[in-house]
């Protein structure tokens, strides 16, 4: 009799077009978000669980919807002079309910797994964890929403229950972080660990990072107690069944606050050893990229290789290989990430280009190539930015080694713009052995991060 009336209920309840409204909610957001996963399966479940801060909210309004059922039909009193207990009544809706919600956020991630499985390289196993947790999330979120429903059976209340749940979801992550923040964008203390209890990341993910199982089997144990807490008040009829109803919620929070991790999302992602293991290419100068980035290997070999062969033409000591950079960017690194590694310099570190819609890499502007040249002349050197005189030097010394003038961005003022025009005259004005003495040493201070060493392509301003 259950399952007959769970399928009467999956057929015929507002739990298909919740189930229907979410699907082409979820696939209408993550279609228009492909280039920020594809490729990539950790960035997929991100970007997957970031779409929880519409989902959770459109759950919560079905559930209010249904959960307003009885009283919208006036049945309320003749379900209740049965001898059949509430909870029994209550759990086929709830049921389907929990089904269609859960069914649409895994069809959502089976869309978007188009854009990833035919050109990663990596599947890292805590996907599947940093997905999981959705699940309990819509589960708790329906329920409540039909307690809430059931409590005040209003139509109102589910327009005003979704929006206080985009609102918890959505914006509170977002100025918790930004209270921490201060004028200058750097952030000078972190999220507190209840900010994790939200299934919602409110940033981004590295692509050599991953968030541990241990964060999301934790955030699942408060989701799935706070599920337990929905369906308790679905089901309560008397105050004490109310009261302890809460308990459960009560003792995930207690139980999981204090374990997890501060920082928000920055707290919860570690560097993945896996994702940043190198994958080369040896059919000539060897050409490597992470594990993350293995897919975009064919498209970076041969510009690589081109650029490798202008360098060894030009440069004394010039790099024999070209490998991906292997370090988080700045922006998501934490504390306890160990110091980025100097470079040699028979060795071309370079950033992996970017991903698009399609898993592969675009090159077709040049950037990329031009940004091989650019690295040359890098190297991590702690927490010194490079200044203005520094980066004008290293543009001299690009324009220098590809036979073409400095290129400036648009930002860049007409006045440096005009020194560094001068400073590659100059220097292309040198005899070809002082030429290559000079760069070749600019270099080697560039490398040893010694600014003033690579200070000397650029002529003295006269006062």
């Amino acid at each position: 009799m259950t399952g007959r009336i769970l399928r009467i209920e999956l057929r015929r309840s507002a739990a298909l077009g919740v189930a229907v409204l979410s699907v082409v909610t979820g696939a209408a957001l993550v279609l228009t978000s492909i280039q920020l996963f594809a490729g990539r399966w950790m960035q997929l479940a991100v970007t997957t669980r970031s779409l929880l801060m519409m989902l959770l909210p459109l759950a919560l309004a079905g559930g209010a919807w249904l959960g307003r059922r009885d009283a919208r039909h006036r049945v309320g009193e003749l379900f209740a002079s049965t001898v059949r207990p509430r909870w029994q009544r209550v759990g086929p809706s709830a049921a389907a309910l929990a089904i269609t919600v859960v069914a649409a956020y895994l069809l959502v991630f089976l869309i978007a797994t188009g854009w990833v499985v035919r050109t990663s390289g990596y599947f890292p196993a805590n996907t599947i964890a940093v997905i999981a947790v959705g699940v309990p999330a819509l589960v708790a979120a329906a329920w409540l929403g039909m307690a809430a429903g059931r409590a005040v059976p209003r139509l109102i209340t589910a327009p005003v229950i979704a929006v206080a749940g985009f609102v918890l979801v959505g914006l509170v992550p977002e100025l918790v972080m930004m209270a921490g923040t201060d004028a200058t964008l750097t952030r000078i203390r972190p999220e507190p660990s209840a900010v994790l209890l939200l299934p919602t990341f409110s940033g981004e993910v590295d692509d050599f990072q991953t968030i541990t199982n241990r964060v999301s089997l934790l955030q699942m144990l408060w989701l799935v107690s706070l599920a337990a807490t929905g369906l308790l008040l679905l089901g309560a009829v008397r105050r004490r069944a109310l009261a302890l109803a809460v308990l459960p919620a009560v003792l995930g929070a207690a139980a999981t606050v204090p374990l997890l991790p501060e920082g928000g999302i920055r707290g919860a992602a570690v560097v993945d050893p896996v994702a940043v293991e190198l994958v080369c290419d040896n059919d000539g100068q060897q050409v490597c990229v992470t594990r993350a980035h293995a897919g975009t290997l064919p498209d970076i070999v041969g510009p690589a290789r081109d650029t490798l062969a202008v360098l060894a033409a030009k440069l004394p000591n010039a790099p024999v290989r070209a490998v991906e950079t292997r370090q988080v960017y700045p922006w998501a690194r934490r504390a306890a990430d160990p110091a980025p590694a100097r470079h040699s310099g028979d060795t071309l570190v370079f950033e992996a280009p970017s991903i698009n819609r399609s898993g592969g890499v675009d090159l077709s502007d040049g950037y990329f190539v031009s940004s091989l040249f650019r690295a040359v002349w890098e190297q991590e050197c702690g927490d010194r930015s490079a200044q203005d005189d520094e980066i004008l030097a290293r543009i001299v010394a690009t324009a220098w080694l590809t036979d073409q003038p400095p290129v400036l961005e648009s930002w860049w003022d007409s006045a440096q713009v005009e020194r560094a025009q001068r400073a590659h005259q100059a220097l292309v004005s040198l005899p070809q052995a002082e030429q290559r003495q000079r760069v070749a040493a600019a270099r080697e201070a560039a490398l040893d991060c010694r600014a003033d060493g690579l200070l000397t392509l650029l002529p003295e301003e006269k006062p």
